[in-house]
């Protein structure tokens, strides 16, 4: 039996399109680099702030204090080893910064920020 086929051969009609805020967004890919920004206006005119790409990353040290620390390089992504190449940033990816190593705790592709955790 095809996909989207009666048994009979005749096809099934979509009932409606998808709305706006149904679609799928655009897949960002945040890379390491200089950092730069996008704002992007929302359903019900709010603003969301992107990244595009960054070397700056908010870490939380073991004493539960946070500073700012530049990214050196991804050393490896438990998503696709092949983004470890590429130096993409990914939530869960270990980077490489000044202070040690790092484990990015959140989404850069959906927020303004890359934030992360001293784990060496």
């Amino acid at each position: 039996m095809k996909l989207g086929r009666k048994i009979t051969g005749g096809r099934y009609l979509a009932r409606r399109k998808k709305k706006k805020y149904e679609r799928k967004g655009l897949t960002r890919v945040v890379k390491l680099s200089p950092v730069k920004k996008k704002v992007l206006r929302t359903r019900g005119g709010n603003k969301k702030t992107v990244l595009l790409s960054g070397n700056e990353v908010n870490l939380v040290q073991k004493n539960g204090k946070c500073t700012k620390a530049k990214l050196k390089n991804v050393l490896e992504t438990s998503a696709n080893k092949f983004l470890a190449r590429q130096n993409v940033l990914v939530k869960g990816a270990i980077v490489e910064t000044d202070l040690g190593k790092a484990k990015i705790t959140n989404r850069p592709s959906q927020e303004g920020a890359i934030n992360a955790i001293l784990i060496d």
